[in-house]
């Protein structure tokens, strides 16, 4: 029993030990620690070479290729997903069926092999253009091959791959809107375009963005894919340099090197993007990192600045009565 006239500030708090947490913690510790001591002794991981080549301008080419696939089929991509969205979600049949079976084919094609018809597509049509329809008289035509380059046929492949996976992405997030917010606006009178641009969209974007950023990170790497025909993209233009100098680790670890640095920028933006549309659902936004870390150091101070308390006696035996969490 502990008296009435106890000092529980004089009372020692004993927390409750974890042994096979910390046990675990360790044992990754050991393995984080093994793992760093064997990247800096293993002189095969060649880490003057990726020095030399981490900024060379045939690599920087490649990365500044890589970002703008990524960009511009990434854009055209969620794009044409909205469109395939909001047609599948239609109440036309036509419309519906044309988006379900885009989704459809284009989902069940690898992305590798749609690279490769796109850049010989001249074989199964030499010349592209405008025409009299179901007739081979044309108006204006082009030649296939000088229409559709490698950059061309790299958009093609990876935008049209990244629509069927974004409508469906987008269309989920609409789905994740309460029905009650459509009819509450369509009630108000408001025009459907501005119904879906303005109210449905916007709550859809919660739902939408994890999945949306996670795509646009996949599509960053699977830019790699297009150098099957030999567009020179960050992987390529690493391929052709370890393929002269024999030195085939060290440019793989250039390659990855960029791509982790590029994927963490993305996933900080996401954060912050995330952080921003959540400013609907939470009256009180979570602190980010920074703010976080300010605080932190911020209580580290103000401990500092307190004066040390006298040394009080409490008349019972701390031990005897010291609380266990």
């Amino acid at each position: 029993m502990v008296n009435r006239g106890t000092d529980y500030n004089a009372l020692t708090v004993v927390h409750t030990r974890h042994y096979l947490r910390w046990a675990f913690g360790a044992l990754v510790l050991f393995v984080v620690l093994q793992l760093a001591w064997s990247l800096v002794t293993n002189d095969r991981y060649g880490w003057d070479v990726v020095a030399k080549y981490f900024f060379s301008p045939a690599i920087l080419r490649g990365l500044g290729l890589t970002l703008t696939l990524t960009a511009v089929a990434g854009s055209l991509g969620f794009l044409l997903g909205t469109i395939l969205a909001l047609a599948r979600l239609s109440k036309s049949p036509i419309l519906n069926s044309v988006s379900w079976s885009f989704i459809w084919f284009f989902r069940s094609v690898p992305l590798l092999v749609q690279v490769l018809i796109w850049y010989n597509l001249g074989y199964l049509y030499p010349r592209l253009g405008f025409g009299i329809p179901f007739t081979d008289a044309y108006l204006v035509d082009f030649d296939t091959i000088t229409l559709i380059s490698q950059f061309a046929a790299a958009v093609l492949g990876l935008s049209l791959h990244q629509a069927a996976y974004s409508a469906e992405i987008i269309r989920g997030g609409i789905l994740s809107v309460d029905q009650g917010q459509l009819e509450a606006s369509a009630a108000l009178g408001l025009p459907r375009h501005v119904r879906v641009l303005q109210i449905i969209l916007p709550q859809a974007a919660r739902s939408i963005l994890p999945n949306a950023f996670n795509e646009i990170i996949g599509l960053l790497k699977g830019t790699s894919i297009v150098s099957v025909i030999a567009l020179g993209e960050l992987f390529y233009v690493a391929q052709v340099i370890y393929n002269r100098n024999q030195q085939v680790i060290p440019l793989l670890l250039v390659a990855v090197i960029w791509y982790i640095i590029l994927t963490t920028v993305l996933s900080i933006g996401q954060y912050y993007v995330e952080r921003h549309f959540a400013r609907g659902a939470e009256r009180v936004l979570p602190p980010t990192p920074i703010q976080t870390a300010r605080r932190w150091i911020s209580v580290q101070w103000a401990r500092l600045d307190e004066p040390t308390p006298p040394a009080t006696s409490a008349g019972i035996d701390a031990k005897s009565e010291s609380f266990r969490l």
